[in-house]
C-alpha cells in the first residue's frame, strides 16, 4: 500500500496562507531545499486541489505547474480542463481516486498545499502522513492548514527538527480507524 502525505508550511497559528492567499511570509531556506530533494526522491505523484494548483501555475510562470516525471492529479468540481501536459483533472469521488492510487503501484504520494483537499481526504482516512514546515510568524487569519475533517485525527510524532530561519520541521504518522 502507497502512503500519502500532506505536506504544508504552515505560520504558528496554523495558515497556510492570508486571507487573500498571499504567501509572502515564507522563510526559503536550505534547509527546506535540502528536505524537499530528499523527499521527492520517495514519491511519483502529486495530488492538487484548485487553489494549490493556480498557485503553482502563477509561481510556475504560467507554463502548467506540472513536475516533470510525476504524476500530477488536480481536484476541483470548478475547472473543465487542464491545460497541462501530464496533468489529470479529477472532478468527482476524490477520496475513490486516491484510494485507488493508494492501492496501486508505485512510489509514495505527496499532498500539495489545499486545506479543502486534506480535509476530504482525513475525513475519508486515507492521508498516512503529515508533514508541516512550522514558520515563526503569526498573521491572525487566513485559510487555515486543517479544517474540521467530521472526526478526530490522533498522530503520532515521527521526526522533529528546528531548521534554518527559525521554522520547525516535524512529520507525523497518522494514526488510522482501522
Amino acid at each position: 500500500m502507497r502512503t500519502v502525505t500532506y505536506g504544508a508550511a504552515c505560520t504558528l497559528d496554523g495558515f497556510i496562507a492570508g486571507t487573500k492567499g498571499e504567501i509572502d511570509w515564507l522563510r526559503y531556506n536550505t534547509d527546506v531545499g535540502q528536505i524537499m530533494r530528499e523527499y521527492w526522491k520517495s514519491v511519483d505523484t502529486i495530488l492538487m486541489g484548485r487553489k494549490t494548483w493556480d498557485q503553482a501555475v502563477k509561481m510556475a510562470g504560467g507554463g502548467g505547474g506540472a513536475s516533470p516525471g510525476m504524476r500530477t492529479f488536480v481536484f476541483s468540481r470548478t475547472l473543465d480542463s487542464v491545460d497541462a501536459d501530464g496533468v489529470e483533472l479529477v472532478r468527482d469521488d476524490a477520496a475513490g481516486v486516491v484510494r485507488d492510487l493508494k492501492a496501486g503501484d508505485g512510489k509514495g504520494i505527496c499532498m500539495m498545499g489545499g486545506g479543502d483537499l486534506a480535509r476530504s481526504l482525513f475525513a475519508a482516512d486515507l492521508i498516512d502522513e503529515v508533514g508541516l514546515n512550522v514558520h515563526p510568524v503569526l498573521l491572525g487569519a487566513g485559510i487555515p492548514i486543517f479544517t474540521d475533517a467530521g472526526r478526530r485525527v490522533p498522530l503520532e510524532l515521527i521526526s522533529s527538527r528546528c531548521i534554518a530561519r527559525g521554522c520547525v520541521y516535524s512529520t507525523y504518522r497518522v494514526q488510522h480507524a482501522d
